[in-house]
């Protein structure tokens, strides 16, 4: 069943009507805009998703084909795959896991919700809607019974304290909240959890190709 939630989020001092869903086919191109949106030159154009990877997104798993529509126009995106995932043996990098972003690793029967990205138009970075698609994830690993949504989130702070700080200390002072991160504090204050910091995890300046491994258990999960 398709997932389709109507919300108000706030916007330049008022609240404006929003929906998390599914994006599907007819939404390819609206899809390939929002990343352009986000992600304008110098940044390679070839980095951004390609029709086959859309197609593999919304054939293989449409259920973590998440987007936010507002007056027709797509201005957010989550997506994600389900994997068998190893707790006991936590490196990995972004390819690995996500094949890439093609998701052609995606496996039906896997107990973990893991985020391949997520993507919002800088117009709306503050609207909150990084949230709103978070519990559409969470709610899906609920209606699943998956045992966590899991990712490895980018540090694009870090660039700017690498001369003074590890990356282990910096993780620490933004748990501390001495320091904010975009993407790290977002996600602790989605709930998710810190459990290990990868190196290598993804060709990233500005994290120094690291990443922050985290997750949400599903408190849900049946036998627990």
């Amino acid at each position: 069943m398709a997932y389709r939630s109507e919300v108000m989020v706030s916007h330049e001092g008022s609240f404006i009507p929003v929906v998390v869903r599914n994006y599907s086919r007819a939404d390819f191109d609206a899809m390939i805009a929002l990343q352009a949106d986000c992600f304008p030159p110098p940044f390679p154009e070839e980095l951004w998703w390609s029709r086959e990877q859309l197609e593999n997104h919304v054939s293989l798993f449409p259920e973590g084909a998440i987007c936010v529509e507002h007056n027709r126009r797509i201005i957010g995106s989550l997506t994600g795959l389900l994997v068998k995932f190893d707790s006991n043996n936590l490196d990995h990098t972004w390819e690995d896991m996500t094949d890439g972003g093609f998701i052609r690793n995606h496996d039906p029967v896997g107990d973990t919700f893991y985020i391949v990205d997520i993507c919002i138009s800088p117009e709306f970075r503050k609207a909150g809607l990084g949230k709103w698609m978070m519990q559409a994830a969470y709610q899906l690993a609920v209606k699943l019974d998956l045992t966590r949504v899991l990712g490895g989130g980018r540090m694009p702070g870090y660039g700017k304290f690498s001369a003074d700080m590890t990356p282990q200390q910096y993780v620490q002072k933004i748990v501390q909240g001495t320091i904010k991160d975009p993407v790290i504090t977002f996600l602790l204050r989605c709930g998710r959890i810190p459990v290990k910091l990868i190196e290598n995890y993804l060709e990233d300046e500005e994290s120094h190709n690291h990443a922050l491994l985290m997750e949400w258990k599903n408190p849900f999960k049946r036998g627990n």
